[in-house]
Formats: structure tokens, sequence, C-alpha cells
């Protein structure tokens, strides 16, 4: 059932700038980036453009899953290291893949009700450095080992070390698995899938029009949101890196399924990709837009978050939209431009196909009608987490920022940005510009 929304204060809330680090594909070894580093580079060509300080921000907020061991409270990290100086407070949150919405919806929250002004807020990810573990046994093996007071002792305790002390967990595989209903996120897509029969064929054509559409945004130049970033070793990085061009039928049609052997349908082709990178937003209230005179991107204006079965999480899109629909008085047909993170191809064909079904609107979104068709050539225009990446503490910002984007280089006026959330829940965000 939807979240209710609480009333708040009337000021208006404008987003006024935003950047983004390219998206780089994980590929086995720990990418050239901590999430750090990803925060601050994508931070501090944002700040370079601004007519004021970094310590004018009233806050910085920044949406991080998992952050490395050294940085706890990622914002602060971040913060401290793009200038905004020891008086800007900052805080790190975390709604698994929607955490870069929480840190927007919080930011706008905290301007709408009149405690900031100006707010830095966004996510970052860098999944290529997740984790990995030590299991329980050789944590309590090093306990033993440690505690033994002479060599005698420590001889006796290493007789005891054994091969499955050293199975490493793998803290990205732990962290993409439900722990309540015990099913990967690829599996809970393979529900969708059974549920609302979305073919294989279905699937594979989505991914290939995923990265169709990102191939023509590159060459057509419409990602300006993104920023070169450079490496310690000199090396730039300019583009969104996971796009496949020569992706086709025949090449996803070979590849096997990832999540439920032999018989699933959802394939590292027509899923999102494991992914470094991070995106920030400026926001800000009208008092700031004119003491600063800041050119105004769009407005956000309403969020909704959701709750589902975490069986069924992929749906969790069209359970957030919906309340905004309704609150607003719109359908389906005058969002401009819509936005749906694709964690998995399964997952955003099913979320379409939920709001034309009767019975699902009926029984699951309370609406007595089907909500409608979402126009499948204004929806991820650009590509999506299929074709360039899903790190999961920045898509939030990201699919905002390049809505706002989209609308401003299409001259629209309303757009409809959306996650599905590992757990069971969705989010939506309404972001408006005056075409």
């Amino acid at each position: 059932m939807a979240q209710k929304k609480t009333k708040q204060a009337d000021r208006p809330v404008y987003v006024v700038g935003g950047c983004r680090t390219p998206f780089l594909k994980a590929r086995g070894n720990p990418g050239p980036f901590s999430a750090a580093n990803l925060a601050v580079q994508s931070g501090r060509a944002l700040l370079a453009r601004q007519p004021f300080e970094p310590d004018a921000f009233d806050e910085v907020i920044i949406g991080c899953v998992m952050p490395g061991p050294d940085e706890a409270n990622i914002a602060r990290v971040a913060a401290l290291r793009l200038g905004c100086g020891k008086h800007v407070p900052a805080w790190t949150v975390q709604r698994n893949c929607a955490s870069g919405l929480q840190a927007l919806d919080n930011a706008a929250q905290n301007i709408a009700t009149g405690r900031s002004d100006l707010v830095l807020a966004g996510g970052v990810e860098s999944m290529s450095h997740a984790p990995v573990l030590l299991n329980l046994l050789m944590v309590g093996w090093l306990a033993d080992f440690n505690r033994a007071r002479n060599v005698g002792a420590k001889l006796k305790v290493l007789t005891r070390l054994r091969a499955r002390h050293l199975q490493p967990i793998i803290g990205l595989l732990r962290g993409l698995t439900d722990p309540v209903v015990g099913l990967s996120m690829g599996q809970t897509a393979e529900n969708l899938a059974y549920r609302f029969n979305i073919s294989r064929e279905d699937m594979d054509a989505f991914a290939v029009e995923s990265h169709r559409r990102l191939a023509k945004a590159q060459d057509d130049g419409l990602l300006g949101e993104i920023e070169v970033i450079y490496d310690e070793k000199g090396h730039f990085y300019a583009h969104d890196d996971g796009l496949r061009r020569d992706s086709d039928m025949e090449k996803l049609a070979k590849l096997k399924p990832v999540f439920d052997r032999p018989f699933g349908m959802v394939t590292a082709g027509n899923s999102a990709q494991v992914t470094d990178g991070a995106a920030l937003l400026i926001l800000a209230s009208e008092a700031a837009v004119k003491k600063y005179q800041l050119p105004v991107l769009g407005r956000i204006t309403d969020v909704q978050w959701a709750g589902l079965s975490p069986s069924q999480m992929g749906l969790g899109p069209a359970h957030a939209m919906a309340p905004i629909l309704k609150r607003r008085a719109l359908t389906p047909g005058k969002i401009d431009y819509w936005e749906v993170n694709e964690a998995f191809a399964a997952q955003v064909l099913a979320c379409l196909a939920a709001w034309q079904d009767a019975d699902y609107c009926r029984s699951e979104l309370g609406s007595d009608n089907p909500i409608g068709d979402i126009d499948r050539s204004r929806l991820n225009v650009d590509g999506g987490g299929v074709s360039l990446g899903h790190p999961v503490g920045a898509s939030g910002a990201r699919i905002v920022l390049h809505l706002l984007h989209v609308l401003e280089r299409t001259g629209s006026h309303r757009g409809m940005a959306s996650l599905c959330i590992g757990g069971g829940q969705g989010g939506a965000m309404l972001v408006e510009r005056d075409a």
C-alpha cells in the first residue's frame, strides 16, 4: 500500500544544476575510483560553475548503499573534500536502489519547509569496490588466534584452520539478495516475467533498444550532464562504457539464464549492468535562486514512496507513480517523458503491463480502472540501466537529472522518474519546468 504524503509548506523547490560521472562497468577487479572519489569528481566540476562558494550550502545529502571502510558518512567525506567547510553539515542516506532519489527527497523536504535554501544532493556507488568479507568461522578462528598467549597456543590454533574458514562472503551478491524472502533481485524479475507472461524475446528486444538509444544519445551529444573524470594515472573517462553497439537479438539469444537455471529467462544481457558512478544535483529555494541569479533547470513538484512484497519488488514504480497521478489528477498521457530505471528488462515491462491489467490495478493499486499505457517512445528515450548501468546509490539522482535535461531539450513541461527498490519498495518523483 502506498505511503501517504504529508503536507508540506508551499515553498517551491528548484533544481538549478547537476552533473554526473560516466557510468563505468565493473569488470572483475576494483575499478579506478572509490565511491568518495567519484562523488568528489562529480561535485568538483559542478561547483566550479556556480556563482557561490561551496560553503554557501546549508547541507550536503548523498545516497550510497555500500561505502568503503574509509568512507563512513560518505556525504561528509565528499563535502569536506569539495571545500564546503566544517560548518556545512552532511549526511548519508540509504534506501537501496533509490538512495539517490531519497537524498533528493530529503533535500526537497528541507527546502519546502524552510529549513534549507541551498542543498547539494545526489548519489554515488562504486559497486566494483563492494566488500569481500570473512565468514563467521574465520572471524571466530582469528579471535581464538589473537587470544592465544604464546607460540605453542598459537600453533595449536593453527592446526584447526581449514579450507572452509577461507571461503569469502561476496558483499555484492549478499546485497542483491533479499534476506526476508531469500530471493535474489534477478529471481524476483523471473517472478514478474511469469506473472505477466513476458517472453525472453520481449526482454531481449527491450535490451537491444536500450543499447540502440544510448548509442544514438552518445552520437548526437545528448548526454551533456556527463563530466569527464580522470584517474590517478592520468587516464580519462568520458562516456558510459557499458554500451554494446553490436547488441542484437541473435547475440542475446545465446546467453544462458543467470538466476533460474536452466529454465529462466533473465540473463546478463537483459539485466542492468554492475557499475560505478555518481550523480549530484543542486536544489534551491526561490530566495536562493534570486540571491545568486541561478538558472532553473526545473522544479520538484511531488514525491511518493510505496511498499509491496519483496518477491515482486520490480513492480515498485507502478505502485509509487500511481498515487502521484491520482493526487495531481493526471493521466499517463499528461506526462511528457518518463525515466523508469531499468533494473531488469522484465521488471520495466511488468510495470507497463500492470498498469494495463484491470485486475492488478483494482486489487493492488486501488484503482477501479486500468491506469493506462505509457508511450514507449517517451520512456527512457536515451537508454537506461540495461545499457548504461545501475550504480545503485546513484541511479535515482541520475534519472531525475537526465529527465530534466530531456524536458529542457524538447521544450516539454512534465516528467516522471521512478525506480524499483530491493526489499519491496518503489519511489517516484514528478518534475516540471516551464515549457
